[in-house]
């Protein structure tokens, strides 16, 4: 498979993340998300298009199978760096988006393979994305987002965005980490708050927030 330049992987990456948090590839969500104008985006995505890597579909533009494929191979290198920050290095969660950003593009085959032995195999990120296979397969949970549980329902939270570190401070001392176990207990109308019960306390939890933690119902 020929390798692209790290800037196609960083779309493609980040084209892979919203599909995985259930939102559309818009122009507007890469250029906010990439810090670039949208006109930078639309040429680019249309030189994806070029290469077979996207589509566009009725909401901006999804990966064909070879752009999954390529996106899924940068983002293990991702998620196995990450893994090793926190593991190895003792970084805390909220800090190794980034730097595992600055490795990605530059772990050969060998390194991942090494990096992912010493781990022990690991099956997701610290913040509960699963990591890729060496093939490109992946173990796709059925997850919905925190938001759009109703009261009374219970589930378990698979992962939780990971690109702002300020918010991953704000759960972690919330207590709210993968495998934590929630259940809605109400939910304010018009966009308001939604109350969660977890293990020892009752949490209010802004939608905003909500959107950004995905969760396996129960």
């Amino acid at each position: 498979m020929t390798k692209e330049s790290p800037r196609i992987e960083e779309y493609l990456e980040y084209i892979y993340k919203l599909q995985e948090m259930h939102e559309s590839a818009t122009t507007s969500k890469l250029a906010q998300r990439l810090e670039l104008a949208p006109s930078s985006v639309s040429e680019m995505l249309k030189q994806l298009e070029q290469k077979g890597l996207v589509e566009y579909a009725e909401k901006g533009v999804v990966l064909t199978k070879e752009g999954e494929l390529k996106a899924r191979k940068v983002i293990r290198k991702h998620r196995l760096s990450e893994r090793l920050l926190t593991d190895i290095l003792g970084f805390k969660w909220d800090k190794v988006h980034e730097e595992a950003c600055r490795l990605e593009h530059d772990i050969s085959s060998e390194m991942e393979d090494k990096i992912e032995e010493k781990l022990g195999n690991p099956r997701t990120c610290p913040h509960g994305y699963p990591i890729p296979d060496k093939e490109g397969l992946i173990v796709q949970d059925n997850t919905v987002k925190l938001s759009e549980l109703k009261a009374n329902e219970k589930g378990v939270i698979i992962s939780v965005f990971e690109e702002n570190s300020e918010m991953l401070q704000y759960l972690g001392s919330l207590g709210l980490y993968p495998e934590i176990e929630v259940k809605v207990k109400s939910v304010a109308p018009f966009g308001g708050p939604i109350l969660i019960r977890v293990p020892g306390s009752e949490i209010s939890v802004g939608k905003e927030l909500a959107e950004k933690i995905m969760v396996q119902r129960k």
